[in-house]
């Protein structure tokens, strides 16, 4: 069965269930999904996910200029549905999560000096939200974990800030390395979708205009040296997250959304 849900208003929607956990089971469907921009969904679009699949929760990882220029989207006018508008900052493009424009080296790497290249440049910016926007994420998640309902975290392509809250609640909730870093690359699916989607703004078209295509490929080596820098710095992103005041019950409740 397909994990992808299919709206008019946006690409690159998904649900987080269905993937394997390190003890032998699967998540749950129907708990936490992903998605790109919202503000384009159509009222089909509305009542498939507030009606049929309940969702209760969203989660904005966008910045705040994105919600201004964009606009928030038709879930916030659902009474059902609760906002919870958590920036993680744009990476360094104008506006965008997409793909940076300028590379400010000291962001970039920030827990090595090495020459910089497209892995770390990528993983520099993941490693960014954590460094500067700690307890946006562990916000986020908590707001994923909520158990009145389906939750909903997603940016602008759906893809950086997105896969790496995704690859955090799957880590929480037992799910394999190998499983969590092919739910991230197959935005890649969608990616020719999700571009011509974002070239379409105003907003995402400078920041997207200024690398080439292929360059905004989410790529395995993205995410496993992201977790790489977590393992070797905190014991892995469990141990970062307990720093920043992650607790048991904050453990149990995302489990209790994608396991049980």
């Amino acid at each position: 069965m397909t994990r992808w849900i299919e709206l008019e208003g946006a690409v690159n929607a998904r649900d987080l269930g269905g993937l394997p956990t390190r003890d032998g089971g699967v998540t749950l469907r129907g708990r936490i999904f992903r998605a790109d921009n919202l503000q384009g969904l159509t009222p089909r679009d509305v009542g498939l996910l507030v009606g049929e699949l309940k969702l209760r929760h969203v989660v904005d990882l966008r910045s705040n200029a994105e919600v201004s220029l964009e606009g928030p989207g038709p879930l916030t006018q659902v009474p059902e549905v609760r906002h919870h508008h958590l920036t993680l900052f744009a990476e360094g493009g104008r506006h965008t999560d997409v793909e940076a424009d300028t590379i400010d080296g000291d962001r970039v790497l920030p827990w090595a000096e090495r020459p910089l290249d497209e892995e770390l440049r990528v993983t520099g910016f993941y490693f960014g939200y954590l460094r500067d926007r700690p307890g946006a994420v562990v916000a986020a998640l908590r707001a994923m974990s909520l158990n009145d309902g389906a939750a909903l975290v997603h940016c602008a392509a759906g893809k950086d800030r997105t896969g790496v809250l995704a690859a955090l609640a799957l880590e929480v909730a037992g799910v394999t390395r190998e499983a969590i870093v092919e739910d991230y690359v197959a935005t890649g699916e969608r990616l020719e979708l999700i571009l011509k989607r974002l070239r379409a703004s105003d907003t995402y078209r400078g920041d997207l205009d200024s690398r080439p295509a292929d360059d905004h490929l989410p790529r395995e080596r993205y995410l496993e040296q992201f977790f790489g820098v977590l393992d070797d710095r905190f014991g892995g992103p469990m141990g970062w997250l307990v720093q920043q005041g992650w607790t048991d019950a904050d453990t149990t409740a995302m489990r209790a959304r994608l396991r049980d």
